[in-house]
């Protein structure tokens, strides 16, 4: 396969706030939106299957580099005027609908902004949303994570950020071991913590309640790994409930990290939901 030219460009949100967004690809406009602790690379993989038919659009979401990190706390209406002025920005001139994606924290920002402005969307496709992880329970662990950020304490907001994920210990330990004596980039690790807390910010001011993305009618696309751990299948059971136009896909042997696994398998799904969406 031929990894398709991309280009990196500015995008402004409403209240300023400058986003790098890379594009990539021709042909129908995807917006792929990236999880917590993620950035540029995140879709990196799928977006070069998807632009051999797709023009592909991954924006860094603001407080995660190079996008740029405004002061005060961050908010879901925030991430949906961001996400909304990409999304002006991949329809162009003649205002085409795109396809929009999110993963994990992304596909709880990708919900939000179908919820403000379905008109713009031709399609949602959502991986593994984290919504059980919201509201009153997160507002604690974002204080402790923030006291540990501010001291870079870098146990403490690991362990900070296990409570909120809910990831099994034995599956902590499986990453700790894949990582070995690799050493983070300091300067990208500083900026995931960060983007960590803006995130956890924004969570612990969200409304819980699933039931509400009844109101989300563009035609939508679950994802999910059939290994991922609970609450997530529980969460996943309650959103296919919820949504009036939804269809359903879940992997055998893939967990919450399929988007790096096996990008294949996440881009030929796409494809071919995108390919059943009435234009």
């Amino acid at each position: 396969m031929t990894t398709p030219e991309s280009h990196d460009q500015t995008v402004r949100s409403a209240d300023g706030t400058r986003l790098v967004v890379r594009r990539t690809g021709a042909g129908d406009p995807v917006v792929l939106v990236h999880g917590s602790g993620g950035g540029l690379h995140s879709w990196a993989t799928v977006a070069d299957r998807l632009a051999e038919e797709h023009e592909v659009w991954l924006p860094a979401r603001r407080g995660y580099g190079p996008s740029e990190v405004p002061a005060g706390i961050k908010s879901f209406e925030d991430d949906v005027a961001d996400l909304t002025a990409v999304i002006q920005t991949a329809g162009g001139a003649s205002d085409r609908p795109v396809h929009l994606v999110g993963a994990s924290y992304g596909a709880t920002v990708a919900l939000h902004t179908a919820a403000a402005s379905p008109g713009r969307l031709r399609s949602l496709a959502l991986f593994e949303p984290p919504l059980f992880a919201a509201g009153p329970r997160i507002a604690p662990l974002r204080d402790r994570y923030r006291v540990a950020f501010a001291h870079n304490d870098q146990p403490a907001m690991a362990a900070t950020l296990n409570e909120v994920t809910q990831v099994p210990a034995e599956v902590v330990a499986a990453l700790a071991a894949a990582m070995g004596d690799r050493i983070p980039d300091p300067v990208e690790a500083k900026r995931s913590a960060l983007g960590w807390l803006h995130d956890l910010e924004a969570l612990a001011e969200d409304d819980p309640e699933i039931g509400r993305w009844s109101a989300v009618g563009v035609p939508t696309l679950l994802l999910q790994g059939a290994d991922t751990w609970e609450p997530m299948p529980a969460t996943m059971d309650a959103l296919a409930a919820a949504l009036p136009h939804v269809r359903r896909i879940s992997w055998q042997g893939q967990s919450h990290f399929v988007t790096h696994t096996a990008p294949d398998l996440v881009a030929d799904a796409l494809r071919q939901f995108f390919a059943e969406v009435p234009a």
